[in-house]
C-alpha cells in the first residue's frame, strides 16, 4: 500500500516531465500487474529463504555491471526494439512484476537495470521502471487486500510520507539527470546488498 502511494506520486512527475515512454510503459504495465497479483497469491508456498540467497547474487551482478560500465545511462540509445528485445520486455514485465508481489526487495533496482540495458537512459528508465513498478504494486495489494492481510492504518500512514519523499526525490532525478540517478542507484543496491546479507548471516 504505502509503496504504491509512492510509485504513483514518481510516475506522475516523471509524465508530466516526459520521462517516461509512455507507449511501452502501458504496454508493458498489464504485465507487472498480472505477474505481481500471482506473485502475492503463491507468496507462501516458495522458501523465502531461496529467495533470499539468489536475491544477493542477482543485486552483487547488476551493481558490478553497472558500476564496471562507466557512461551507461548518459545518454539514451533506444532503437526500434526487434523480436528478442520485445520478448525480452514483456519476460521482465512479468517476472518481475511476479517477484515483487512475492518478495519485493530490489525491484526497482531491476527495472531500472532491464531498461538500461534495452538503451534508456537512466531518468528515462527511472520512471519506465516507476510505471512498471506502480502496476505491480496495485496488483500485488488487490491479493493481499483479498486474503486480509494489509494494515490499512501503517500503509495509510507510510503512503502519506513516501508520497511525499517521492515528490522530492523524482523533482531531483528529473533535474539533475544521470549524475544524481546513477550513484544514487548504486548506493540504494548496495544498501540493499547489505541488508539482505546481514538478514541472511545474522536472523
Amino acid at each position: 500500500l504505502a509503496a504504491s502511494m509512492g510509485s504513483l506520486m514518481s510516475v506522475f512527475s516523471f509524465w508530466r516531465a516526459g520521462k517516461i515512454n509512455q507507449k511501452v510503459a502501458l504496454s508493458l504495465m498489464p504485465l507487472s500487474f498480472l505477474g505481481s497479483a500471482l506473485g502475492a497469491y503463491v507468496v507462501y508456498l516458495l522458501p523465502e529463504q531461496l529467495m533470499k540467497n539468489v536475491i544477493v547474487v542477482l543485486l552483487v551482478a547488476v551493481a558490478v555491471y553497472t558500476y564496471r560500465r562507466k557512461d551507461w545511462g548518459d545518454v539514451s540509445a533506444v532503437k526500434q526494439l526487434g523480436l528478442a528485445a520485445l520478448f525480452g520486455s514483456v519476460v521482465m514485465a512479468f517476472g518481475i512484476g511476479f517477484y515483487d508481489g512475492f518478495f519485493g526487495p530490489g525491484t526497482g533496482s531491476f527495472l531500472i537495470f532491464g531498461f538500461l540495458f534495452l538503451g534508456y537512459d537512466f531518468v528515462t528508465a527511472a520512471g519506465n521502471a516507476k510505471a512498471l513498478n506502480f502496476a505491480s504494486g496495485i496488483g500485488a495489494l488487490l491479493s493481499f487486500t483479498l486474503s486480509g492481510s494489509v494494515l490499512w492504518t501503517y500503509g495509510l500512514l507510510m503512503g502519506f510520507a513516501m508520497v511525499i519523499g517521492a515528490y522530492f526525490g523524482s523533482r531531483m532525478a528529473i533535474r539533475h539527470g544521470a549524475s544524481y540517478v546513477k550513484p544514487l542507484y548504486l548506493i540504494v543496491t548496495t544498501l540493499l546488498i547489505g541488508k539482505q546479507v546481514y538478514e541472511l548471516l545474522f536472523k
